[in-house]
């Protein structure tokens, strides 16, 4: 049966099945996204229109550990993790729906992990507004203080033409991930209108953009941010008394993206 999956970030279990997951650690190199490890490298590659030195520190990893109260109010979950750009040291643009399942708000300040390929910092931050008319929005997030070494965005102010070569800088496993990809249309109707489909993979990998990724910029050959990644296309089938999740045919977008011209259509949070 079709459906679009949201990409809500990664929410890491907790107690025992954390510890045995976080056991895994040791064994693969980055543990507690052993689900995830098989379906993206954990470098740039340069195999794009982007050069990724000239990109490198303009996206993050955004996490936010939940608290023992907030764990007994979500079973099983240790935070939420999502990827970031920077508007500027101070400013974050992530999809609206990583921030809603972090719980962040315009009036509390609220701790947040921010990863930036091996550099880890623990920031304060709050949503400072919501943009876009789309029935998903972008969030700003505001920083209590600067990121070290925040490299801000450039942004376009053109909207993408199809066939455009485009790349995607996400953290699908909390490690940097530079995936190639074209921008096929604009949706025309219901959820998708206004949004931009995109056709995003690594060689046979359709399903590189996933969990964790929600909220990667999506970047023209000139390195300007174009849109905000927010959902993707999926399709679950029954094989051998399990289901497993494909994607969309080659040729047909398997990406759903905000775009970014939504930051100019702001509406303030509440």
């Amino acid at each position: 049966m079709s459906s679009v999956a949201l990409l809500r970030g990664f929410a890491l279990p907790c107690t025992r099945e954390r510890r045995r997951l976080f056991g895994m650690r040791r064994r693969i190199g980055y543990g507690a996204l052993v689900l995830f490890v098989l379906l993206a490298n954990t470098q740039l590659t340069s195999a794009t229109c982007v050069d990724p030195t000239h990109v490198a520190h303009s996206a993050v990893s955004i996490f936010r550990h939940f608290d023992d109260a907030e764990r007994e109010t979500h079973p099983g979950l240790v935070g939420v993790r999502g990827t970031g750009w920077f508007l500027s040291p101070t400013t974050i643009v992530t999809a609206a729906h990583v921030t809603a399942g972090m719980e962040l708000s315009t009036q509390d300040w609220k701790s947040l992990e921010i990863v930036d390929e091996n550099d880890s910092q623990f920031i304060a931050a709050r949503i400072q507004r919501l943009a876009g008319g789309q029935t998903e929005k972008l969030a700003v997030i505001e920083l209590g203080r600067a990121v070290l070494n925040a490299q801000s965005a450039a942004i376009r102010q053109e909207p993408l033409v199809p066939e455009e070569r485009v790349v995607a800088l996400a953290y699908p496993t909390g490690r940097p991930q530079l995936v190639e990809g074209r921008f096929v249309r604009f949706g025309d109707g219901g959820k998708l209108k206004g949004m931009a489909l995109l056709e995003m993979y690594e060689g046979e990998n359709r399903l590189i953009i996933d969990h964790g990724a929600s909220g990667a910029p999506i970047i023209d050959c000139e390195g300007r941010v174009t849109a905000v990644v927010s959902n993707v296309f999926t399709q679950s089938i029954a094989w051998a008394h399990r289901e497993i999740r494909i994607s969309t045919a080659w040729g047909m977008p398997n990406v759903v993206s905000v775009p970014v011209q939504a930051l100019e259509e702001f509406s303030e949070a509440r």
